[in-house]
């Protein structure tokens, strides 16, 4: 079966319309009140590699129910005035759900170019998952 779209083009095609952050512009946003990292790993690739300080998990299954205010199942940290960085594995997933969440209308969402493995080799910090926190 061919596809009319594939994943390769679906990402460019979010990447186009979406704004990107290499890993030093997101280190250096760490940590700051304006701004949250949403972390849109699998639990499993939290608890295998570690997490970002601060980070707020969303799994990706479940983002765009969170952000809307419209369901039950919504989060009031994305109604707050604050910048939104995703981020997954590589920079794929967090590319749709940025381009997603941009077309929902959340206004100050980005995600880091090459995801948490970018953030690893960049020597962005990392602390170990602790199943029921923040991150």
């Amino acid at each position: 079966m061919a596809l009319k779209v594939g994943v390769k083009q679906l990402v460019a095609a979010a990447n186009a319309k979406i704004r990107t952050l290499s890993v030093d512009e997101a280190k250096a946003l760490l940590g700051k009140s304006e701004v949250q990292f949403i972390d849109i790993r699998d639990p499993r690739e939290l608890e295998r590699d570690g997490v970002i300080p601060g980070a707020f998990h969303a799994p990706r299954g479940m983002l765009e129910f969170w952000v809307d205010p419209e369901s039950p199942y919504y989060k009031p940290l994305f109604g707050e005035d604050r910048s939104f960085v995703l981020f997954c594995a590589g920079g794929l997933r967090s590319a749709l759900s940025t381009a997603t969440l941009q077309e929902m209308g959340l206004p100050k969402v980005c995600h880091i170019a090459g995801g948490f493995g970018a953030w690893k080799q960049g020597g962005g910090e990392i602390v170990p998952y602790q199943p029921g926190s923040k991150g």
